[in-house]
């Protein structure tokens, strides 16, 4: 069974498991189809106003072999420098980037936002990544404490990560990946971008 709709902007398509939807805007032009299977129950889809969609919600469900081409992903910039504790709320973006230079080593703390952790947000077998992008001037900083929710994280390195880079931005990329209730496994990267 297939729906289609031309609906007006903020129109919200309920799907049930087997079914598919075309979304388009009121031209017909920039389609986007979401099939489901039968993992992927309840699904929302929020139209946007644009051409094609600007933002969708898909809860409760799963993709599952499809094709994804030309995501658009946010990125949360801050004009400050990195100092203390930094909540890295990952509803905010997955990609965090602060452009002045970094005046301390400072702890990431992951949440999924600051009412609602992540452990909450998370499924055990569930993993997600995400990007802190540290600006250093003459004197390097770096993420030296890793906390989850509060709770000191130890991540997995593939060599010790215990400096930054001057003059440069360095990128550190964490996979989380949730292996039961609030104990997680934590892969940890930098790069070093000059």
């Amino acid at each position: 069974m297939a729906i289609t709709t031309n609906g007006a902007a903020g129109t919200t398509l309920a799907l049930s498991a087997d079914l598919a939807a075309t979304i388009s805007d009121e031209s017909g032009t920039g389609a986007v189809v979401f099939n489901t299977s039968p993992t992927l129950t309840t699904p929302t889809i929020n139209r946007a106003t644009n051409n094609g969609l600007s933002a969708s919600n898909v809860a409760l469900g799963t993709i599952a072999d499809n094709i994804v081409k030309g995501l658009n992903e946010d990125i949360n910039v801050v004009a400050s420098a990195a100092t203390g504790t930094i909540n890295f709320d990952v509803t905010t973006a997955s990609i965090w980037y602060y452009t002045s230079n970094a005046t301390a080593n400072h702890t990431l703390n992951f949440r999924y936002s600051s009412s609602v952790s992540l452990n909450t947000f998370m499924n055990t077998g569930d993993s997600l990544t995400v990007v802190w992008l540290n600006t250093n001037g003459a004197t390097a900083y770096y993420p030296s404490a890793i906390t989850i929710d509060g709770n000191s994280v130890t991540p997995k390195v593939p060599a010790a990560i215990t400096a930054g880079n001057t003059s440069s931005i360095d990128a550190y990329s964490f996979t989380i990946i949730k292996t039961a209730s609030a104990t997680f496994t934590v892969l940890e990267t930098q790069t070093k971008f000059a």
